[in-house]
């Protein structure tokens, strides 16, 4: 096969000062080349450790102590391998999920998956506008349905801050956010949660009872979320890399690695959270009053588990992280609903109006949520919202092994045979753990109610036709044929692929 020209494509830009903001990776094959590659992982990373992820560490270890710990091993393991495979489509390709998706599907469907990626970057938000809420509640006891309305305004603090430089504005949330986590870090040695018990958690499956698989999903939905992959696959066309196989080929190494690493940061946190719950919310001398908050802990309630570390400044302290966690995803899903929108419908939107949309449809829920329930019932939308994000999983999962295992799209880096089984095999296990979870929760349903017989069968004939209709949606996915007219890869010809870095891509940052 023909090779692209080693010195890869020269950048063209109508903006003069588009070649100071581009990361240009140098020809020479070399380990120092792995610093220009830095930066993608982390900011997907993001998603791993945001305010749904803490409200489901916390009530996993509160409920289950360390039993579902394997969940999050499960979990890491996958994203990774997941996440890596997203960034080669987009190193390969040149395009984007959501772009592949376009020029593959008929209108219908495309039309249907861009509707399901918009639902999972609501549902994604739902946890960021919840979690701002109750770190404005425990800084200056504002209620948290007013918390809720004023997360509006996080848009435009957002935009101010972004006039310095979005990876400043990144920096200073991760300094923020492993703030927390070194405080959970340091509370592992107070909690003294038991090492035998954490490694049998961490490596021991196990499932005890319908909350467990339902706390479960919700672990995986906060973990993999699915628009990370569309963020993913575009995010690594702002640099450009050489367009040669051996120039490929590396950039695909360094990312995996980079993602390795961020997400082994994100991994730690997670156990630390779910750890430091456990350990707290299951001593034999907690008091009455903490009792209490464990039996419905959610992140309104958490802050005492830091005591041990800052004392009377736990609250403030882990609110401040939670206020930074929430606002660092809100740019993760920023980036994410851009790219969306532009790979799927080929339409873009000003940053701060697609914000506003995103933020608008989120705030709605949780509103109504909060008046309704307080904190409580808002905590537990944060859990239903990380449930929403495992069952529209498969809809971004399903096309990118698709694409990432199709020659004709990949050349010469097509998926090897191991990993398509691997990632095939996971995708098929998390289907798997969401049906379980529908039917059951559906039979129980039927099962313990008062409802008539008539009302009864309806539900039934209800709830089993959305879970046919779920099945089919995926199986419509996994088992049509890609089109054979799709782009080549880079490797395979020059001139079927986009010039990278892509431009429009760095303009949306």
């Amino acid at each position: 096969m023909a090779m692209a020209d080693a010195s890869g494509p020269q950048f063209n830009s109508t903006n003069g000062d588009a070649h100071s903001d581009q990361i240009i990776v140098p020809e020479n094959k070399s380990w120092k080349n792995f610093f220009a590659y830095l930066g993608p992982g982390f900011l997907v990373a993001i998603a791993y450790i945001d305010p749904g992820n803490f409200e489901t560490d916390l009530q996993a270890g509160a409920q289950y102590k360390y039993e579902l710990l394997w969940i999050i091993l499960v979990a890491s393991c996958a994203g990774l391998v997941i996440q890596s495979l997203a960034a080669n489509l987009g190193v390969v390709t040149g395009k984007h999920l959501a772009e592949h998706c376009r020029a593959e599907y008929s209108k219908v469907p495309n039309f249907l998956l861009w509707l399901v990626a918009e639902v999972a970057i609501v549902a994604c938000d739902i946890p960021e506008v919840i979690g701002t809420a109750f770190a404005l509640n425990m800084l200056f006891s504002i209620p948290v349905w007013i918390g809720v309305l004023l997360t509006g305004l996080s848009t435009l603090m957002l935009l101010a801050l972004q006039r310095y430089g979005v990876r400043k504005l990144e920096f200073l949330v991760a300094f923020l956010v492993f703030t927390m986590a070194t405080c959970f870090v340091i509370e592992l040695h107070y909690s003294k949660p038991d090492a035998g018990e954490v490694l049998h958690g961490l490596f021991v499956p196990q499932l005890k009872g319908n909350g467990a698989t339902g706390l479960a999903i919700s672990l995986l939905g906060a973990m993999v979320m699915p628009h990370n992959l569309f963020l993913h696959s575009a995010l690594v066309l702002s640099r450009k890399i050489p367009r040669s196989a051996t120039g490929i080929k590396e950039a695909c190494r360094f990312y995996l690695i980079e993602s390795g690493l961020a997400l082994m940061v994100a991994f730690l946190i997670n156990v630390s959270v779910i750890s430091v719950s456990g350990a707290v919310c299951n001593a034999s001398d907690l008091t009455n009053e903490d009792r209490a908050k464990c039996e419905n802990l959610d992140l309104n309630k958490a802050s005492f588990l830091l005591r041990n570390v800052v004392g009377k400044w736990s609250s403030k302290l882990f609110a401040i992280a939670l206020l930074a966690s929430g606002q660092s995803s809100t740019i993760t899903g920023t980036y994410a609903g851009q790219y969306v929108m532009q790979g799927f419908l080929d339409l873009k939107l000003k940053p701060w109006l697609r914000n506003s949309l995103t933020r608008c449809l989120a705030i709605i829920p949780s509103l109504v949520v909060a008046l309704i329930g307080g904190s409580a019932g808002a905590g537990k939308l944060i859990i239903i919202a990380s449930m929403i994000l495992s069952f529209e999983l498969p809809f971004a999962l399903v096309p990118l092994l698709k694409f990432t295992s199709c020659k004709t799209k990949m050349g010469s880096h097509v998926n090897h045979m191991a990993i398509s089984a691997l990632t095939w095999l996971i995708g098929g296990l998390i289907i798997g753990i969401n049906i379980y979870y529908i039917v059951s929760s559906v039979i129980k349903l039927l099962i313990h109610n008062h409802m008539k017989l008539v009302l009864v069968i309806f539900c039934g004939i209800l709830g089993f036709s959305g879970i046919a209709i779920y099945l089919a949606s995926i199986g419509y996915l996994v088992f049509r044929k890609n089109r054979e007219t799709s782009p080549l890869p880079a490797s395979t010809s020059s001139q079927n692929v986009e010039t990278l870095p892509r431009q429009d891509i760095i303009d949306m940052l």
